[in-house]
């Protein structure tokens, strides 16, 4: 069995595990844990409900889960990028909310026609977290600033810079938000009338599900995947062989910080349309779990962001079914992390062992 396939039945097996200690939890709760886990899908448009407000319907609940869930796809993703190269970027979240206000202002409530201005918020809000996520692989190469401090730090200075700017000139004065922004840059379609029935289109899906497989080959096809999967895993060899290690840093965080751009987009464009002051978003910390769970995988967060996501967007719904507090989704959230860790743990003792053991085989010949 090589190491993909047995990390990803390890995957498998701390989902597994997880949910049925989630069930065991419902059960100290007295509460029903298979009819708990089919309220999760009823909360997502994956299951009937018994009745459904006028305009709604099983699929229009799914258009609005799968627009939930397109931001978590490309901030997982943008994890996934960085940790190949073997860095952290927990800025994901300062690199959306930096994507999605400048995005915001510059394209959001602009007059310009839709097929202008929905373009002109995907390539600004790419090129925005482009240049964040280079700025911290530049600081990590010419400076060696470790790139977990250099992003927090940015988290914290793109909080407080946007949220002073919302509210001195962007903010809506009954929301205390920052002002909607005008419907034809919007990348999400709202309640569009279809049979009778008002769906949500998300309209970057087919763009996160393009960037998954794009990313794929990117990784595990080209010579630049090659070159950042060596820095990843030993630098000093890297660049023994040849290869530019500080380039390999910028590019990736780069790339890293477009994709949670996308995010950025997606969400405060698309799944909402105006941004909280003084506030980050969990997307771009609960990626971090995605990511893991996926064995940092671009095709194995796709599961592993659809299955997060469900129990998140679920939450809810159950919550109010089963007179359960919503926070019990969270725990199982936590955890799948938890189990994933351990399994990435034992999964890296199994191919230890395995390599001992072909090693002794080798001697003994």
């Amino acid at each position: 069995m090589n190491d993909a396939k047995l990390q990803r039945r390890m995957a498998v097996l701390a989902v597994v595990i997880s949910l049925l200690v989630g069930a065991v939890v419902m059960l100290v709760l007295h509460r029903n844990p298979l009819s708990a886990y089919y309220n999760l899908l009823q909360g997502c448009g994956l299951a009937p409900k018994g009745k459904y407000a006028a305009g709604r319907s099983m699929f229009t609940d799914l258009s609005g889960f799968i627009d939930f869930w397109t931001p978590m796809i490309f901030a997982a993703l943008a994890c996934a990028v960085a940790m190949r190269t073997g860095l952290f970027n927990i800025g994901i979240s300062g690199q959306m909310l930096t994507a999605g206000f400048i995005a915001t202002i510059t394209a959001g409530y602009a007059t310009l026609a839709p097929a202008v201005a929905k373009p002109l918020v995907i390539v600004i809000g790419a090129a925005a977290g482009m240049l964040v996520g280079a700025l911290i692989g530049f600081l990590k190469y010419r400076f060696n600033i470790n790139e977990v401090v250099s992003s927090i730090m940015l988290n914290y200075i793109a909080e407080y810079v946007i949220s002073f700017f919302i509210q001195t000139r962007y903010v809506d004065p009954v929301s205390r938000q920052s002002k909607n922004i005008r419907a034809s840059a919007r990348l999400s379609l709202q309640d569009v009338l279809i049979g009778g029935y008002k769906y949500t289109i998300p309209l970057a899906f087919v763009l996160a599900i393009a960037c998954a497989i794009l990313i794929k080959i990117l990784l595990d096809r080209t010579v630049l995947g090659y070159e950042l999967r060596a820095v990843g895993l030993n630098r000093v060899a890297a660049e023994y062989a040849g290869i530019r290690v500080g380039r390999s840093m910028v590019v990736s965080m780069a790339i890293s910080g477009a994709l949670a751009g996308l995010a950025g987009v997606s969400y405060y464009l698309g799944y909402f349309c105006s941004i909280q002051p003084k506030t980050l978003v969990s997307t771009g910390f609960d990626s971090i779990a995605v990511c893991l769970l996926g064995s940092s995988d671009p095709l194995g967060i796709l599961v592993s962001s659809f299955l997060i996501e469900v129990i998140d967007k679920g939450s809810t719904y159950m919550s109010s079914q089963q007179s359960m507090e919503s926070e019990i989704a969270a725990v199982i959230t936590g955890l799948i992390l938890l189990f994933s860790a351990c399994s990435a743990y034992f999964a890296e003792i199994s191919v230890n062992r395995r390599k001992m053991a072909a090693k002794s085989a080798e001697e003994e010949r």
